[in-house]
């Protein structure tokens, strides 16, 4: 069996598309297997179907309103380096209408159920494909992997919504009695997971490069300090799940095919701009094309 393994990543999800569009598409890999983690959860099922144009499409054209019913912060410019500063009136907004976070990411939830039909729903859950997302359940401090053939088409939307928020940012959802939250705070990476479900071979997309390259800018504000705290304790995290899926990989006769960002795209995956984001997704296929075929960008244009 083979499995295909996003991780979480925000905005550089557009990068992970484009490295699926080229493993799907030109490599004609026909996985079993999709998990995704927040980001990657939103790619998963529309790649599962092989519609790969129509979820790129809505990766490269995303923006803040698609994103956030009521954003937390706002986005500034200083020496063409792209900074968070605090909406203040939003954030106070939220919190004086008892919110338990600075912001509200309800308009992602409707983008997410219109472009996931049910006639899609339908086909999958007809097809032996499994498609995974991951969450957070914070209430019983655990995660929780939720496949598509475990629920009907509300449910599964609402799990791929919730794989999503990024709290404190994003919305905390309450479901059976539990709250949860975005799943790259329990798993980045859901090798482990992959392999547990049968996968012998298993490609993973890591949203993040394979050696540290970053230096981080200092703390401007209140909210450039808590994007950087996340931001340190998610690579950790994600440096553990690899750890560990090399690890379980190596006790189960699977293959784990890696596949990194080559550079660092961006220090905020928060921020979604429609022309970063387009190339993105095609230097994740022509990162792709050349890790497979040993052709360069410059030669793949």
């Amino acid at each position: 069996m083979k499995a295909l393994v996003i991780s979480g990543g925000g905005s550089k999800g557009a990068f992970a598309g484009g490295v699926a569009q080229y493993l799907i598409e030109h490599k004609k890999i026909d996985y079993d297997i999709f998990i995704g983690t927040s980001t990657g959860s939103l790619l998963v099922s529309h790649l599962a179907l092989k519609k790969v144009e129509e979820i790129k499409q809505i990766y490269t054209n995303v923006t803040q309103d698609d994103i956030f019913s009521s954003c937390p912060f706002l986005i500034k410019k200083k020496h063409g380096i792209e900074t968070i500063k605090i909406h203040h009136v939003n954030v106070l907004r939220n919190l004086l209408k008892g919110s338990k976070t600075f912001g509200e990411s309800y308009n992602l939830k409707q983008l997410i159920k219109n472009k996931i039909s049910i006639e899609d729903f339908n086909t999958l859950r007809q097809s032996r494909l499994d498609v995974v997302v991951t969450v957070s359940n914070l209430s019983l401090n655990q995660v929780e992997y939720k496949s598509i053939a475990d629920f009907d088409y509300e449910e599964f939307c609402e799990w791929v919504w919730i794989s999503c928020n990024y709290t404190p940012f994003m919305t905390l959802t309450k479901k059976n009695g539990c709250e949860y939250a975005d799943g790259g705070l329990g798993s980045m990476v859901p090798i482990e997971e992959a392999i547990k479900r049968g996968a012998k071979v298993v490609d993973a997309i890591i949203l993040q490069t394979e050696v540290s390259q970053l230096n981080r800018m200092p703390s401007l504000n209140a909210f450039s300090l808590l994007t950087n705290m996340f931001a340190f304790m998610l690579d950790r995290i994600e440096s553990q799940n690899i750890r560990i899926g090399k690890f379980v990989a190596s006790n189960s006769n699977a293959i784990i095919n890696f596949y990194y960002t080559p550079t660092v795209l961006t220090t905020n995956s928060l921020i979604f701009q429609k022309d970063k984001m387009t190339q993105w997704w095609q230097r994740g296929f022509e990162f792709a094309k050349h890790k497979n075929e040993g052709v360069s960008p410059l030669e793949s244009e």
